[in-house]
């Protein structure tokens, strides 16, 4: 008898810690896997976020601007952005075909 209580506690020292183990590992799998969910969301967030495609907007707020020679160094700048946001746009959509 006295055997058998010491192959049940073992035993069930074994279950408990067993139990903890598999409970630490389940959470550190779920906290990675929700890192890993976040990261990829900012990532699509950044491809997909509301871009100026033709400049209309900056158009508009220089309207009352006097000068032709204003709005031609106006729509130079804004061709220069736009350039500038699809390099970046590029790199972001490559930097996410990659993973």
């Amino acid at each position: 008898m006295d055997k058998y209580r010491e192959s049940t506690a073992s035993s069930f020292g074994s279950l408990v810690s067993g139990a903890i183990l598999g409970a630490a590992g389940l959470a550190f799998w779920l906290f990675t896997e929700a890192e890993r969910r976040q990261q990829a969301r900012k990532q699509k967030a950044m491809l997909y976020a509301p871009r100026i495609q033709d400049g209309s907007e900056a158009f508009e707020s220089s309207s009352n601007t006097p000068g032709e020679q204003k709005s031609e160094k106006l729509e130079e700048r804004v061709e220069k952005l736009n350039a500038a946001i699809a390099d970046v746009r590029k790199q972001l959509e490559d930097l996410g075909a990659k993973d």
